[in-house]
């Protein structure tokens, strides 16, 4: 009569309860893929913890994952999906340059919400996407606590939103006179200023390439792979 292993059981019902508990299903494909998919999701966290409640991507877990996408000779291209609120302006910026500087290919694309310092991210690709029903909040940075009414504090406020002015401009097709009047226009926004743009709108006003999903992502980042391994010798952008 055969003889199971009840350590090796116990073993397979472990890591069926913790792929539950983290991931609510009971399996997890396993693709060997040379497509690296990042996620940016809940709030950017920067120099301070939020708290445990909070849905967080911290930017000291992200950085090292695009490096070790950049030199990982199987990954030959980098999906970014974004659904966040926005978060630390310094982080969030931090994030989007090491997109931008990546030599491999990267798409991004905007599920749910793109919103605040999520906008530098969600430009920082090759080419961006937005789905249909989702949305981005443009608004100036903001402070949260107690602010010093020093002429110094405006000055650094301005610096800093200078800072991502530049660096979506420069990455998009939006104008800066346009970014300028959907980040300061008033009456979009509840008892602030700011603009609330939707999929089609997004890509109206060029901050975004175009509306799309999954499929459409996928199809143009392939497109990149190809057109890059074609153009340049070993496939790497110079």
């Amino acid at each position: 009569m055969e003889q199971q292993d009840p350590s090796g059981d116990r073993r397979f019902a472990n890591q069926a309860v913790d792929t539950i508990q983290q991931l609510g299903q009971t399996m997890t494909p396993s693709v060997d893929s040379n497509i690296f998919c990042m996620t940016i999701i809940g709030q950017v966290e920067g120099h301070l913890v939020l708290p445990p409640q909070n849905k967080t991507t911290k930017y000291e877990h992200i950085i090292p994952q695009l490096v070790a996408a950049e030199q990982n000779p199987k990954i030959e291209g980098m999906i970014i999906v974004l659904n966040t609120v926005g978060g630390d302006v310094e982080a969030g910026l931090a994030i989007a340059e090491m997109i931008s500087s990546m030599t491999k290919p990267t798409v991004t694309l905007v599920l749910g919400g793109g919103h605040s310092i999520g906008v530098p991210i969600a430009v920082a690709g090759n080419k961006s996407f937005i789905a249909e029903t989702a949305t981005m909040t443009i608004h100036p940075i903001r402070l949260n606590g107690l602010v010093i009414g020093v002429p110094q504090t405006f000055e650094y406020l301005d610096k800093m939103q200078e800072r991502v002015t530049r660096f979506v401009t420069s990455h998009s097709n939006i104008t800066e006179t346009m970014f300028r009047e959907l980040m300061f226009k008033t009456g979009e926004l509840t008892r602030d200023i700011g603009t609330t743009v939707i999929g089609v709108d997004a890509v109206k006003y060029g901050l975004i390439d175009a509306v799309g999903g999954i499929g459409q992502v996928l199809q143009e980042l392939k497109g990149l792979i190809e057109e890059r391994k074609q153009t340049v010798p070993g496939g790497y952008r110079q």
